[in-house]
């Protein structure tokens, strides 16, 4: 491996995933709890009862406060792309950055539009002119996330551009391609509906604590009912979209995938790891039988979930690293071997450039215009940058683990939404405390299964930053890491402020209830 900086590009990945840690504790909610209050506001627009309007108000008052500190975070994202990621930024020409511009221009102005009339609009506006605007503001939040999660997908599998040797940039050709490629499409309706599982479980535990209490017993029944109807529709929708993702991933990612999955050796038949324990120092180099201390295999599933065939061969990371004849797959030796022979011939194209020999460097721009030897060479780019394949394995335990713990979670709250719903409509929730601490309690848990999601959707595709063309180490801006190390512990600092700061007004908030505080 070439010669880094790596104390550099630790801190300013750690700096990164500190921010995006703490952003997305407040994304979920928002996106979710805005069509909750949509179709709170919906049932009061059409029943008249101003119940339901005291309702709408009081979720509207959390949702107020936990948007307004997400924003602050999700601004200082952005802003890092620039600062501390500027050969990356540099890299990807025009891809990444229009979906953001349409982002910033569109979605987010929509929703900053709205936003003011349903939070001052209540007695200055017409009632439906009121509802169509808390609309809008449910749909501007998610076209956000649309465009911001149209970027990370092409990051995970690019596609829809070509390479400029000339700027050393990819550049769009097919903007269609990239917002309708399936990794996107995939990302972006899962992630979407876990956000709705997260809120739904946010009001169904405030709601629980206030039967418990036996306080506003009215806004916790009919609030728990509108949450865990909406959290079964989308849990059943998060199973779907996950399971499309999956398959996706095997194909366009299938080190991530054998990671998520502990998968060291490929089989045919491959069963699926329910759950398990795995052990300590589990080596690519040192083939074992057993690569976990404790497991609960499903036999074939992995296979079927991968590829809808019981009997297809799933690769695991000693495949993927040394290559499998039989199954047709190519070893990591190769990618780089393959990778070295582009990144040579941008190096060469440059020096006949700049020699000003217009003969050797037409012959060596055709290259990059020839299809077929951008597919052979080209697409491993970023392997020419390691001399070790096994630099190329993610962190399989973090992979692992937080995968498992995003989907046995997603069962617990399948569950749980079930649970609700049938004593609600049953009208017999105030007497079964135990499942109204179950809910309370459950809220902490949503957050950390939505959190593991982007653990190992970040994690698993380790160590790029742009699947096979670039390596995170070669994305960072040419800066002093004393910067970004002076930078993540002020950011830590304000986060850490910025999130005590929300759950102390909540759970003000909370207390206080819906009758007073304005409403």
């Amino acid at each position: 491996m070439e010669n880094f900086d790596f104390t550099l590009i630790d801190w300013s990945r750690a700096q990164f995933a500190l921010t995006a840690l703490y952003h997305w504790l407040f994304v979920p909610l928002t996106l979710g709890i805005t069509f909750i209050l949509a179709i709170m506001e919906t049932i009061y627009y059409k029943t008249g009862n101003p119940e339901w309007k005291k309702i709408t108000k009081f979720w509207m008052t959390l949702f107020g406060i936990n948007f307004a500190i997400g924003v602050a975070t999700g601004i200082i994202l952005e802003f890092e792309f620039g600062t501390n990621w500027s050969n990356y930024s540099w890299f990807v020409g025009d891809i990444f950055g229009a979906p953001l511009a349409i982002e910033g221009i569109m979605a987010f102005f929509m929703e900053s539009t709205f936003i003011a009339i349903m939070f001052f609009g209540w007695n200055k506006v017409s009632k439906g002119f009121h509802l169509t605007a808390t609309w809008l503001t449910a749909i501007g939040s998610n076209l956000s996330a649309l465009w911001i999660l149209v970027a990370n997908g092409w990051m995970q599998n690019p596609i829809g551009m070509i390479f400029n040797p000339d700027t050393a940039r990819n550049e769009m050709v097919d903007f269609w391609a990239i917002l309708f490629s399936p990794t996107a499409i995939n990302k972006f309706l899962h992630t979407i509906f876990s956000s709705y599982i997260l809120a739904a479980i946010f009001v169904i535990g405030i709601s629980a604590w206030y039967l418990l209490k036996k306080r506003e017993v009215i806004l916790a029944k009919k609030s728990i009912l509108i949450a865990s109807v909406f959290g079964l529709i989308f849990t059943i929708m998060t199973v779907f979209t996950g399971d499309e993702s999956a398959r996706e991933i095997a194909t366009s990612q299938p080190m991530k995938f054998a990671a998520m999955e502990g998968m060291y050796h490929g089989s045919s038949n491959a069963p699926l790891i329910a759950a398990g324990i795995l052990k300590d120092d589990p080596t690519v180099e040192n083939p074992k039988k057993q690569d976990f201390f404790f497991e609960l295999k499903i036999p074939s599933a992995l296979s079927y979930m991968a590829f809808l065939d019981a009997n297809a061969f799933v690769p695991g990371i000693y495949d993927l690293v040394h290559g499998n004849e039989d199954q047709e797959i190519m070893s990591y030796y190769e990618k780089i071997e393959r990778g070295t022979v582009a990144r040579n011939a941008l190096s060469d194209y440059k020096l006949a450039k700049k020699s000003e020999d217009k003969i050797l460097a037409d012959s060596l721009r055709a290259n990059f215009e020839d299809e077929e030897w951008m597919n052979s060479n080209f697409k491993y780019f970023g392997y020419s940058y390691f001399d070790d394949p096994h630099d190329i394995i993610p962190n399989v335990p973090i992979s692992f683990y937080s995968f498992h713990i995003m989907v046995v979670l997603g069962g617990h709250f399948g569950i749980l939404f079930l649970g609700m719903l049938f004593f609600s409509l049953k009208n017999k929730l105030e007497n079964k405390r135990w499942l109204l601490w179950v809910a309370l309690w459950t809220m902490p848990l949503a957050y950390l299964a939505s959190e593991s999601g982007w653990i190992i959707a970040e994690m698993g595709r380790q160590p790029w930053v742009i699947q096979d063309l670039m390596p995170t180490m070669t994305a960072v801006s040419n800066i002093d890491s004393t910067s970004v190390i002076i930078t993540f512990w002020l950011f830590f600092a304000v986060f850490t402020a910025l999130l005590i700061a929300e759950i102390k007004i909540m759970l003000k908030q909370i207390k206080i209830g819906p009758n007073e505080g304005g409403h």
